[in-house]
Order: structure tokens, then C-alpha cells, then sequence
């Protein structure tokens, strides 16, 4: 384990939480990188169970319960969504197209970030997508790929109206509970324990984003009501879909986040079938002209999954080589709130890497990727074997 490295965004500032975690089929995991601070004001440090919001790795785990739902027959991936939703859902520009969970899921629905998809609670998610500027006029669902988080309240309301389950509950009882995590969607599944480990998110300049809890749950974990209202009551289930943030809004460790590692290594283990991860895994070239992710980040998605490095990399516009080794490996990235973050497995090597790095400013770059300097940085160090690492540069992460 490594301890005082300099990842400082800002020279003056206490330095952000750095962590990164390793992981192996055989189900070993440890800690490599942990460094810098939960909290500044309570001068907590952070370690590797504390919980963080993960930002997209989120859609991962969300794709996970989805697959346990597909098992028993609950979900069809290549089904009309509006069979699990209860109302019509169509593209405005191609009302005959049905959209399916595999769309949505793989960004390939239509729907585009043009609309704020963090809705209040008094929202209805029907009424949401009937307006045409959610969706991308010229993309038809299963058409091209364009990263969109507003796909995941559409998945997140198909899962409540498939179990009649609270989207957040669900996950734990399909996904979290089973896999003996202690996570949770915007905090109120999440133990006593785990609300007081809550990793604060803070921007460049130090502007606290998100939960600075201080060990008290959040008096509303949603976005309250236009009349500023907070009663849970009121959230309907397949007809909200955003309320617990299932585009980015799981929180979790990274020790947590490389067990979810441990048993994709280990193709589904006693979780899930072989045949569902393949699915979840199966890559499709992408060359996404709108949306997050341009400038050469994403060059393959499959079903909420992505890659870096691999085959992909003989496209010259490919800049996804997070590792700078050239390895194919499958996971997921995360970019919200001032956190970058990752869940990365080696399927032929056998191993993997669960990290998360706060404060990183906006739009930073690497020196070989379309990742950030701060994440080429970790896992350069992650990767290293503890007794021979040496302390992270701090000029990497002031640009």
C-alpha cells in the first residue's frame, strides 16, 4: 500500500482521495494506491471500504441486475421496453421502431443528453420523453451509438414495473445483497457504517459537489419536487426511473467494486450465467460524433460495458489506451463531480484494477489517452509492485 502521494490539483489544496485496487480471478484483492483525504474538514483520510459515488461505473452494476432479471424470465433484452414500462415509449421520429433494454442499455435508444435527466420527483418520465428534444432527430433506435445518460431512468423504470420493486431496492436485493456489498443508489439502502465512510466530492477549486455528509443521510435523496417537497410517497414506480440516480449514482468502495471485478473474472461464478456476461461483453465498434466520450474515449461498447486498449486500438482515431500497454480490457469509466474513476479486468490475464481519483479539474487530459493525466498517473503506480513504487508527480495534475 502506498501512502503520501503527491495528488494535488491545486498546490495550496489538501490532496484529494486517491485509491486503487487490484484484483485476480483467484479472488485476492489489494490495496495499492490509497492516499489523501475523505473529508478535508474533518481531516479524515480515505481508505479502500469507503464508499464513493462511482459515476458511471454505475450503469455496469445497474446492467448486472438487469441480467439477473433476464434469467428468471423477468426482462427481455431484445423486447419492446413498453411491455415493462406500462406506456408507449417511441422514438418521436420513428414512432413504428420499438425500443428494447439492449438499445438503452448499449446507448443506441436515440435518446440524447439535450434535456436535464435529472428529474424531480414530481416528474413523469411518460410525459419527459414526449417532448422531441430528448431524442436525437437523425440516430433511429439501434442505429448509431451516442453516449446518453437519460437511457438509464427508461432501464431503471423497466426494472420497477418488471419487479414492482423501488429502482434502489431492487439493486440491492438483485445485485449488492448477493454479492455481499454494502452500496447503494443516492444512500438509503447503504448501512450506518457506510454513510459514515461517505467519500466527499470536491471540484478543482475545492468547492464541495457532493456528499459531505458528516455521517447524516441526506434529508432527501432524490431531487424533491418542483414545490420543493420531499416525500417519497409520491415517487411512482415506472413512471420516474431517475430518482436514484441509476446513470451515476452508486455509491460504493473500491475494495466493493473489485469484488464485482473478482466474479466478472471469473465469468459470472454462481451470480450469473457465462452466457449473460458474453452478452454484457460483446463489443461494437463505435465512432460516436455526439455526446461524452468523443476524442477517441470510446472506440468499442457492448451492453453497458466498454473497452480500453485491444483490437481497437489499429483505428487511428482509438485513444482509449487508459493503460498504455496495448491489453484489451473490459469494464467501465467514470467522469462526474470532479471524480474519475474505473473498474477494469484483464480476461486473459486474469486480473484487474478498481480505482477512483476526486478533484480532477474538468477536461484534464493524459500524455497517451483520452483519459485524464490523474488516472494514467494511478494505475501507472497501481500496476507497479508496492515495494518497488515510487511517489506520484504532482505536475501531471496541474494542467
Amino acid at each position: 500500500m502506498l501512502s503520501g502521494l503527491a495528488l494535488l490539483t491545486l498546490a495550496a489544496s489538501p490532496p484529494p482521495a486517491a485509491v486503487a485496487v487490484h484484483f485476480d480471478r483467484e479472488g485476492r484483492i489489494e490495496a495499492r494506491v490509497v492516499d489523501g483525504l475523505a473529508n478535508r474538514a474533518s481531516g479524515r483520510v480515505v481508505t479502500p471500504d469507503d464508499p464513493v459515488r462511482i459515476a458511471s461505473i454505475s450503469k455496469l452494476v445497474v446492467a448486472l441486475g438487469v441480467l439477473r432479471l433476464v434469467e428468471v424470465g423477468r426482462l427481455d433484452l431484445d423486447r419492446d421496453v413498453s411491455d415493462y414500462l406500462g406506456w408507449r415509449l417511441r422514438h418521436p421520429g420513428y414512432p413504428d421502431r420499438p425500443l428494447t433494454l439492449a438499445q438503452l442499455l448499449g446507448h443506441r435508444s436515440g435518446l440524447a443528453d439535450t434535456i436535464d435527466y435529472a428529474l424531480p420527483l414530481d416528474a413523469d418520465l411518460e410525459s419527459v420523453l414526449g417532448d422531441p428534444a430528448a431524442w436525437d432527430a437523425k440516430r433511429a433506435p439501434g442505429g448509431d451509438f451516442a453516449y446518453a445518460n437519460l437511457n438509464y431512468p427508461v432501464v431503471a423504470a423497466a426494472i420497477e414495473g418488471a419487479t414492482g420493486e423501488r429502482f434502489d431496492q431492487a439493486m440491492a436485493r438483485l445485485v449488492l445483497i448477493p454479492l455481499g456489498i454494502d452500496a447503494c443508489f443516492n444512500w438509503p439502502t447503504c448501512s450506518d457504517a457506510a454513510v459514515a465512510r461517505a467519500v466527499t466530492l470536491y471540484g478543482a477549486d475545492g468547492t464541495v459537489l457532493r456528499d459531505d455528509l458528516q455521517g447524516v443521510r441526506p434529508a432527501c435523496p432524490v431531487v424533491p419536487a418542483d414545490d420543493g417537497s420531499c416525500d417519497l410517497g409520491a415517487y411512482r414506480l415506472a413512471r420516474h426511473g431517475a430518482g436514484f440516480s441509476p446513470q451515476g449514482g452508486l455509491r460504493i468502495s473500491a475494495n466493493d467494486l473489485a469484488r464485482i471485478g473478482v466474479m466478472l473474472l471469473r465469468r459470472g461464478g454462481d451470480f450469473l450465467k457465462p452466457e449473460s456476461l458474453a452478452r454484457l461483453a460483446a463489443m461494437a465498434p463505435v465512432h460516436p460524433v455526439s455526446g461524452e466520450g468523443m476524442g477517441g474515449f470510446f472506440c468499442e461498447y457492448g451492453v453497458a460495458m466498454h473497452s480500453t486498449g485491444g483490437p481497437a486500438l489499429k483505428d487511428p482515431a482509438c485513444r482509449d489506451d487508459l493503460f498504455g500497454d496495448g491489453r484489451l480490457r473490459l469494464g467501465h469509466s467514470g467522469d462526474a463531480y470532479g471524480l474519475r474513476s474505473g473498474l477494469w479486468f484483464d480476461l486473459e490475464g486474469g486480473d484487474g484494477i478498481a480505482y477512483f481519483v476526486t478533484q480532477v479539474p474538468e477536461g484534464q487530459k493524459g500524455t497517451r489517452s483520452a483519459y485524464s493525466a490523474a488516472e494514467e498517473e494511478l494505475v501507472d503506480a497501481a500496476l507497479r509492485q508496492p515495494t518497488d513504487a515510487s511517489p506520484l508527480a504532482s505536475p501531471a495534475h496541474g494542467h
